[in-house]
């Protein structure tokens, strides 16, 4: 399974607040998020933002504002945040512009969506804590600094 760039992103974002703490970066805009990570800022705002709706981060706007992990954030289950950055969707568009001939007696369309709930099963029990425990935390601290 692939996920979606957007769902790396929230991951990543998550990941790397997690760690900040109290260091300097530890409340960075949305604007640094996007250039530390090379992504383009309305991507990120999109992220960020539906990070934001779903109690995850904070953001403040203004002077001293910026992005801050939440109590909720920290504890977040890894396959609540992939189920809802990759939606409900099928592995397969079995009914899209030309329609698979099989869609009726189909048997593969059920044994993949098995297969997608059985991935997003083995994350639910992982949190965003677990997966910045040491010796991931320091390490991520050291590559990624924000601007």
């Amino acid at each position: 399974m692939r996920l979606l760039r957007s769902t790396d992103l929230a991951l990543r974002v998550l990941m790397r607040l997690a760690v900040a703490g109290d260091t300097p970066e530890a409340t960075p805009t949305t604007r640094d998020v996007a250039a530390a990570m090379e992504v383009p800022y309305t991507h990120a705002a999109k992220v960020v933002a539906e990070l934001q709706h779903m109690g995850l981060l904070e953001a403040r706007r203004g002077r001293g504002g910026g992005l801050a992990l939440t109590d909720r954030g920290r504890a977040a289950s890894v396959g609540t945040v992939v189920r809802a950055f990759e939606g409900d969707g099928d592995v397969v568009d079995c009914e899209g512009a030309t329609p698979c001939p099989l869609a009726s007696a189909c048997r593969l369309r059920g044994a993949l969506r098995r297969a997608q709930e059985a991935f997003f099963a083995s994350l639910d029990p992982i949190t965003v804590a677990d997966i910045v425990a040491e010796p991931t935390g320091p390490l991520l601290l050291g590559i990624s600094r924000l601007a």
